[in-house]
């Protein structure tokens, strides 16, 4: 356990690192755009992390895993055939996506948040930073297979540092606005936004591409819908499919509601929602990323002694992590939302909303981390 234990330090005092950036550039954001900005720029944004959640963070990643170390395991030698074909059928699928979430941008904000076509202004800049942004989903599902594939070879420590390049990017954004100021002259700002958040995504995939070829892994994409490899992952996605869907069709109900809301409101819950993120991350992530290549690799070698023993020591140091994390959330809601986002634009009223959220979102997150502890364990067998 030992190994596991300095594996999952490494993840997560990298992920400390993204999230604390992450933290700064809301801050930033919240200080230095309208809330008008920032209700089109988060409503925009959920698209494309809803999907990453299914490609990136979920069901592919978490199908992924398991395959491609089980493959090492037991034949090493269809290794690199089984990733080539991946990454090519992967790239096929996302490129038609990303094509049509480009295409029909408008009709996607209004399926997602269709309060903002109240406010056409509002609706046009959401529509417009989707459009921009929705290529950022195949680069940071391209950048979480990467990352799969390097944690499978034991490092963890690039692909958790990854993230930092988007919280760079976004806090570039807002610091460029800050001093430039709001248009005289009223007309619409915030698109900078946007590009930062495309920009994040391709500094993210650049970023592992040295590791990948480091590790003899940077190959090239070929398509592969009939590959055996990958058959299995798109078989194992089915249900993990109905278990990422299920989180983030709530996601996306909440901003619909939100939209139709006081203005604001789509801001609150976000920056709530990102709070929670915070321990859900550096706890239930953490574990979670570092115990998924092991529990693979010993269901593949039918240890089930040690799967369990395996599992159980993630339960317990989640469990007992995240019950203090939940409880520092709904406690000391006021004090974190002002201490971070309180100043520039963001009103005490503001505070006063977002500390509603973020008490409501707090009671869920000790079972947030759990799930992501306990999911690995069945993606692995």
């Amino acid at each position: 356990m030992a190994s596991l234990g300095r594996s999952s330090a490494v993840f997560a005092v990298m992920t400390l690192l993204s999230r604390v950036l992450g933290l700064l550039r809301d801050m930033l954001v919240a200080r230095y755009f309208d809330v008008m900005v920032t209700d089109a720029f988060y409503a925009a944004l959920r698209i494309p992390n809803t999907l990453r959640r299914f490609f990136a963070e979920g069901s592919f990643a978490n199908a992924f895993v398991p395959v491609f170390s089980a493959t090492r395991t037991e034949h090493p030698e269809q290794l690199k055939d089984l990733l080539r074909h991946t990454s090519g059928t992967l790239l096929g699928i996302l490129l038609a996506i990303t094509a049509i979430g480009v295409l029909f941008s408008g009709a996607i904000i209004t399926l997602v948040a269709s309060g903002l076509s109240e406010r056409p202004e509002q609706f046009m800049l959401a529509s417009d930073m989707l459009r921009i942004m929705f290529p950022y989903i195949l680069l940071i599902s391209l950048t979480a297979m990467a990352g799969g594939v390097l944690n499978t070879f034991g490092q963890f420590g690039i692909p958790a540092l990854t993230p930092v390049l988007l919280n760079i990017t976004l806090i570039a954004a807002a610091l460029w606005r800050h001093y430039h100021g709001a248009p005289h002259d009223g007309s619409v700002y915030g698109m900078e936004l946007a590009w930062a958040v495309f920009l994040g995504g391709v500094a993210q995939l650049a970023l592992q591409l040295p590791f990948l070829y480091k590790c003899g892994m940077l190959l090239r994409p070929r398509w592969g819908w009939k590959h055996s490899g990958v058959r299995r992952i798109l078989k194992l996605m089915v249900p993990t499919l109905f278990g990422s869907s299920v989180g983030q069709l709530t996601v996306l109900i909440n901003t619909y509601l939100a939209s139709w809301l006081v203005t604001g409101s789509i801001s609150w819950l976000y920056y709530s929602d990102r709070l929670v993120e915070l321990p859900v991350g550096l706890i239930g992530v953490a574990l979670g990323t570092v115990i998924l290549p092991r529990l693979s690799a010993l269901r593949a070698a039918d240890n089930d002694a040690q799967f369990v023993r395996t599992l159980d020591w993630a339960l317990r140091w989640g469990f007992l992590v995240g019950s203090a994390a939940a409880v520092g959330l709904i406690v000391l809601a006021p004090s974190i939302i002002a201490g971070l986002l309180y100043g520039g634009r963001f009103d005490a009223h503001y505070v006063e909303m977002t500390t509603l959220s973020l008490r409501a979102y707090g009671i869920g997150a000790l079972f947030h981390i759990m799930v992501k502890v306990l999911a690995p364990a069945f993606y692995a067998r």
